[in-house]
């Protein structure tokens, strides 16, 4: 018997050892966006801040999460990031509630008949000046 849990102590160090190490994430308070207007064709940069809301188009974006592995890992960024349709006649819909990711962006793509959206990158700082306390999302 004492064989045998040395034996199964032996393979678990074993598979411990084994095991990949996950890299840590950076959260970033920053999300890096474009969006595509399909009536005019233009495409537009914008960034926007973790809980801020902005308006592209009929479009309410509100990312909640968005981040990136250090610079000595494979890239993987990613958002966490509500989507909101505005009506003509003023009422909101949440038409997305997902992750998006960076290098698959047209994994969880916002299905809408005029405007795509897709997450660019995730950054630690942006040229907009942050939203007051007051025009955050949900404050």
């Amino acid at each position: 018997m004492p064989k045998a849990r040395k034996a199964v102590a032996v393979v678990l160090a074993s598979l411990a050892l084994a095991t990949p190490v996950l890299a840590e994430t950076i959260a970033n308070p920053v999300a890096q966006f474009s969006g595509l207007d399909k009536i005019t064709g233009r495409i537009t940069t914008f960034d926007v801040y973790i809980d801020e809301t902005v308006q592209f188009g009929a479009l309410q974006i509100t990312p909640r999460a968005c981040y990136t592995r250090p610079p000595t890992e494979t890239q993987r960024t990613s958002v966490f990031v509500e989507v909101d349709q505005v009506s003509l006649k003023g009422s909101i819909d949440r038409i997305f509630t997902g992750w998006m990711f960076a290098d698959s962006p047209a994994l969880n793509a916002i299905d809408h008949a005029v405007y795509d959206i897709w997450l660019l990158d995730c950054k630690q700082s942006s040229d907009v000046p942050p939203p007051s306390a007051d025009t955050r999302a949900g404050g």
